[in-house]
């Protein structure tokens, strides 16, 4: 799954997927054993294949992590190599620990992936569950440790976007213009009592519950485990149950629940910036690199949040999203 912070799994889950979608996630069960099977094995860096000559291969495997964002960007990374000549499929792989060495294998050519989640989660694999986490608010510092740790297992990781998918934290419109509150700075300096509606792993999380309350000075007085995002959740704070919601930068339905987000204006949350991963020996060349920077151009937090509203409140297919999309950048022509 997605998060490192607060479970990504947590979030409601999406609408029914199409037939090709389903077939996917069929294979992908079979992925999972062979998976398994390879990741007690040697990694591509004891193989000698990490400095070897990127690979150029012209079928390329997009695996997507199973939830709607990320089936979104798998659908738009796999239009726009098909565009650029190659022949792709996505396959559905909905836990990180099995994609991730099918990535090192070559059984998956390219992911999405989120920078400082990703890097630390490289960092304990790499280190030890224990390990000092690698992911920061700084994209710089971030992206530095993600590539050294990826480049060790022949993995290379592409720029970022300029989208990123970080906890976000809101409130009811009406409790924050009666309260002067645009930014979690302001809620700290206001002493107000806060109950917050999340998943109950916050209590021990650095970037939800301990870290709002270090960071910000904000009274965290308890936290409702009703999940990330959820809409009981939002509800919850609608009606003044609790006062503050856990979601992410990616949620486009806050408006229709009454909610404001808050600015994390110390910047409390990781540089979880999208990037694509590439297998080096497979998918390492600068004809993958080109195609899909070119998404980094245009896609911003804002784009990916319509287009997971699309999907998971218009029950919309995460392909036809993701073509009217490109479609409407001009990234790949209309077909229309």
């Amino acid at each position: 799954m997605r998060r490192l912070p607060i479970g990504r799994a947590a979030r409601a889950a999406g609408p029914s997927r199409s037939v090709r979608r389903a077939v996917a996630v069929a294979t992908s069960i079979a992925l999972l054993l062979v998976a398994t099977a390879c990741s007690s094995g040697p990694s591509l860096e004891n193989r000698g294949e990490v400095t070897a000559t990127p690979g150029d291969s012209r079928h390329l495997t997009i695996g997507s992590a199973g939830f709607t964002e990320s089936d979104l960007l798998a659908q738009m990374y796999a239009l726009l190599l098909s565009r650029a000549g190659y022949h792709t499929r996505i396959l559905a792989v909905t836990n990180r620990e099995i994609y991730e060495p099918a990535l090192e294998s070559g059984q998956i050519d390219v992911v999405p992936e989120y920078a400082a989640t990703f890097a630390d989660w490289l960092n304990a694999k790499t280190n030890g569950a224990g390990a000092k986490p690698v992911g920061s608010p700084d994209l710089a510092t971030t992206m530095k440790s993600l590539r050294s740790l990826a480049t060790a297992r022949g993995l290379t990781v592409l720029d970022p976007g300029r989208a990123v998918d970080q906890n976000a934290f809101a409130v009811a419109a009406g409790y924050a213009r009666k309260h002067h509150l645009r930014t979690l700075s302001d809620l700290g300096g206001s002493g107000l009592p806060v109950r917050l509606a999340a998943g109950d792993e916050c209590v021990r999380r650095p970037y939800c519950a301990p870290g709002l309350k270090k960071t910000y000075g904000i009274d965290i007085t308890g936290v409702d485990p009703k999940g990330v995002g959820t809409t009981p959740a939002k509800q919850a704070v609608r009606r003044g149950l609790d006062q503050m919601v856990l979601t992410t930068t990616t949620d486009a339905t806050l408006g229709r629940f009454g909610l404001v987000p808050l600015a994390d204006d110390r910047h409390l949350q990781n540089a979880d910036y999208l990037v694509p991963v590439v297998n080096r020996a497979r998918a390492g060349s600068r004809g993958v690199t080109r195609a899909l920077d070119r998404l980094n151009t245009v896609l911003t937090t804002e784009d990916l949040a319509l287009m997971n509203q699309r999907v998971d409140s218009w029950r919309r297919l995460p392909e036809d999203v993701s073509r009217s999309y490109l479609e409407s950048k001009g990234l790949i022509p209309s077909s229309g």
